[in-house]
């Protein structure tokens, strides 16, 4: 029975990293391109780049080796300066988001205790649209059912650090909370995705928030929203420019969280019909896997 709950988690897992899968913001065969560039030392610095080299290293050939490049710095992903003996190449911080992507889901694939990750940034003051879109009953009645509680109506903003940008792309590897979009009379409001945190100031913590992100947003990914059951600033003493700690966790959240929206009606229909054994069966597996 261990085997099989073992076998069930690891199968969600491979499931979730590969719809989330950083190939599919720029396609397999770009992405191999770029970690070789990483590989011969674009990440950290200028590398000396040669096509005829590359398309050895993809097995394919030198024209093709050369559209890839082509196609990563059109994308953003790098940055190239040719010149008369060859072209030196470096990796954008776009590029480099994209190759944590792919480095944080290797290692929640191989490394299961890898399951948290810390972020810090500042605080700063937004543009008060959150107050807004939380309040509105299609989302908050959402919150309620799956976050556990009715936010504060409003958003904590947090420009996250150099570092903090970086790692940030690990959360795509997360197993989110789905908020699911609605529509009224008059127009139609986007889905978001909602993530467990701990913010930490200083030695106060606030242990029940989610970061939360929209499909649809203006902010970029060196911003974060955090939302709570409490007005943060203060409960956190907060003003703008503050320091502050924000951490994720990932696999430890419980099962009827996991399970986004548009799953668990379908789920709670097929219960009702499954005969007693059957049900058991069913759950065995879950039953031993929050043991």
């Amino acid at each position: 029975m261990h085997h099989t709950s073992g076998m069930l988690n690891t199968h969600e897992r491979l499931y979730s990293l590969m719809a989330k899968s950083s190939a599919a913001v720029i396609g397999d065969d770009a992405l191999a391109a770029l970690k070789h560039i990483a590989l011969d030392g674009g990440r950290s610095s200028a590398a000396k780049i040669s096509c005829s080299t590359l398309a050895d290293q993809l097995d394919v050939s030198t024209q093709t080796a050369s559209r890839r490049i082509q196609r990563l710095e059109d994308s953003g992903f790098i940055e190239r300066d040719v010149v008369a003996d060859g072209q030196w190449v470096t990796i954008t911080p776009r590029g480099e988001s994209v190759l944590y992507t792919e480095y944080a889901q290797y290692r929640r694939i191989f490394e299961a205790d890898e399951s948290e990750v810390e972020l810090t940034g500042t605080v700063t003051s937004g543009m008060g649209e959150g107050k807004h879109y939380i309040s509105l009953s299609g989302y908050m009645r959402q919150f309620h059912e799956r976050l556990g509680y009715e936010p504060f109506p409003g958003t904590l903003n947090i420009e996250l650090d150099e570092e903090s940008s970086r790692t940030r792309a690990v959360v795509a590897g997360f197993d989110g909370i789905a908020i699911d979009g609605w529509e009224d009379d008059d127009r139609t409001f986007g889905p978001a995705t909602c993530y467990p945190t701990q913010i930490a100031f200083e030695d106060r913590i606030v242990e029940t928030a989610h970061v939360i992100i929209p499909e649809r947003t203006h902010h970029d990914k060196t911003q974060l929203e955090i939302i709570a059951p409490v007005r943060l600033r203060d409960s956190l003493s907060l003003v703008d420019g503050d320091s502050v700690r924000v951490t994720l966790e990932a696999d430890t959240w419980p099962l009827q969280q996991r399970i986004s929206g548009r799953q668990i009606a379908p789920l709670s229909r097929l219960l009702m019909h499954l005969r007693p054994e059957s049900l058991f069966l069913f759950m065995m597996p879950l039953i031993v896997k929050e043991r």
